[in-house]
């Protein structure tokens, strides 16, 4: 093999090589880029190889600790050695190992083999507590802390604790406000780069998971497991001030806003409050008038799309909410809630001036009217 002058004398080429492939002699890499920038990327390589690893970092001087890696490429920065030859090399040999199976792309062959296991369903590390396996042993001792309820990494701003650093990072973007992933058909903005991935899939209509039991069908896995503790039963959150469970974390942490009595979000017409922004800006269409969900049968319009799904039900028969002590069924959830205090005897809401009780609120508000002496049909 012929070796070609070149000012860095690092290059190795062949007749046998395509003009366009240039092997380092100090990494052993080759390349099909461009081979100029070929070149560039592999004297960077090269001259990050000779640099001194420091192992002991209190004897490193402090410049040295801050030095910042810039890569001539691209805009990628990095405070860490080992993170530009990491880089470079993916510039280098971004397709060098391939799955055979899907799209995946690695530039080293441990990360390969590591992907491999999820097509093979391989999991050797196990969990000596619970059920839990995974792939890879750092993932098995993240996994552990779950269990020891150890939370090394905490933010100095709230009194918010994890186990990966990975999440801590993604915390303290809420506190700077940093969304630098933003999406090219909306205004939509995060903080990680899977939350914009799971939006885009609204603009192309994709729900990759579906149910086995009934139709339904979502954007993500999450949305899937938690749909399918609706057919087991399952409430896993449950309120200690009254006998609610709930399904959702979310759900549940606002309706213990209802016994504290926070209603943040306030209409500035009317003196209604509500625990979520979503229902204020529903609220505000009473204002306005705004009715944007009309039936494609009638002339009937709503406010929320529910109310429109529930209508539409009129129209083809459906009943979907039985009773299982009458058989009598109902076209919403609420309905059927609503029907069952008749057989419980239950009668929640109570007039304040006398006896009354009564199941439905709308029914407490036409007696309040006894009282009142107020005659709205006259």
């Amino acid at each position: 093999m012929a070796v070609a002058s070149t000012s860095s004398g690092i290059y190795e080429s062949s007749s046998a090589l395509k003009e366009t492939e240039v092997k380092c002699t100090g990494c052993n890499i080759e390349d099909q880029t461009s081979k100029k920038q070929c070149r560039k990327i592999l004297e960077n390589l090269c001259n990050l190889n000779k640099l001194p690893t420091q192992k002991n970092s209190e004897q490193t001087p402090v410049a040295q600790l801050t030095e910042i890696f810039n890569c001539d490429i691209c805009e990628f920065k990095t405070s860490r050695k080992r993170n530009i030859l990491a880089h470079y090399k993916a510039h280098v040999a971004s397709q060098m190992f391939c799955c055979n199976n899907c799209d995946y792309k690695c530039t080293n062959k441990k990360s390969l083999i590591y992907h491999m296991k999820i097509h093979t369903g391989e999991k050797p590390f196990a969990c000596n507590i619970c059920e839990y396996k995974c792939i890879r042993k750092c993932t098995l001792q993240t996994h552990i802390k779950l269990h020891s309820g150890e939370k090394p990494f905490s933010c100095n701003i709230c009194e918010y604790k994890c186990i990966k650093r990975s999440n801590f990072q993604k915390h303290m973007k809420i506190h700077t406000g940093e969304k630098p992933f933003s999406c090219n058909i909306c205004e939509y903005k995060c903080i990680q780069k899977s939350n914009l991935q799971k939006h885009m899939k609204i603009h192309t209509g994709e729900k990759p998971f579906s149910c086995n039991i009934c139709e339904y069908k979502c954007i993500s896995k999450y949305s899937l497991q938690t749909h399918r503790k609706l057919h087991i039963g399952e409430k896993p959150f449950s309120c200690n001030f009254c006998e609610y469970k709930f399904i959702h974390k979310c759900s549940f942490q606002r309706h213990m806003k209802i016994h504290a009595g926070d209603r943040p979000f306030l209409c500035n017409i009317c003196e209604y409050k509500c625990i979520r922004k979503s229902n204020l800006q529903t609220h505000m269409k009473l204002h306005t008038g705004e009715k944007p969900f009309s039936c494609n049968i009638c002339e009937y319009k709503s406010i929320r799309k529910g109310d429109l799904q529930s209508h539409i039900k009129i129209h083809t028969g459906e009943r979907p909410f039985l009773c299982n002590i009458c058989k009598f069924r109902f076209i919403t959830k609420y309905q059927l809630q609503t029907h069952f205090k008749i057989h419980t005897g239950e009668k929640p809401f109570s007039c304040r001036f006398c006896e009354f009780k009564c199941i439905r609120k709308g029914s407490l508000k036409r007696h309040m009217k006894i009282h009142t002496r107020e005659k709205p049909f006259s």
